[in-house]
């Protein structure tokens, strides 16, 4: 990338940022958060801290189980889902993060490290800088 298309990338970025669109960095910093901060954080405390930072106050998180809106729902799925897995699972990103200017996707492994057990992946949109949907398939 020469100097030119450099300056005109900064200055695009810079624009989705007055508009109200995430950039792409901060669309990929969010899937990785999600996965590790959130979901993958065993740290109640530290968790909840990462949800409020991470998601709007209002999030629509829809999985396989259904529909939940809110932090506090999403908070109760990803704690539900760490009471009931062994300590030694943990989440791995499959792929590289992808990333427009206000949606990302992400595949995942989840299991013990090496050896997982659930494959899937996220896709996020975001609004104002914090995941404001979150849609988890998983692998068949």
């Amino acid at each position: 990338m020469n100097w030119a298309d450099r300056s005109s990338f900064a200055v695009t970025h810079a624009l989705q940022g007055r508009c109200g669109r995430a950039s792409r960095s901060t669309v990929s910093d969010l899937l990785a958060a999600n996965l590790h901060e959130a979901f993958g954080n065993r740290d109640a405390a530290g968790r909840r801290a990462a949800i409020e930072r991470i998601y709007t106050e209002d999030i629509l998180f829809t999985d396989p189980d259904g529909v939940v809106r809110g932090r506090d729902a999403l908070e109760d799925k990803a704690r539900q889902l760490l009471e009931q897995t062994p300590a030694a699972f943990v989440f791995t990103e499959e792929s590289r993060r992808y990333a427009g200017a206000d949606t990302g996707a992400l595949a995942w492994a989840f299991g013990p490290e090496g050896e997982p057990v659930a494959h899937g992946i996220d896709i996020i949109t975001v609004r104002d800088g914090q995941i404001a949907n979150l849609l988890t398939i998983l692998a068949a």
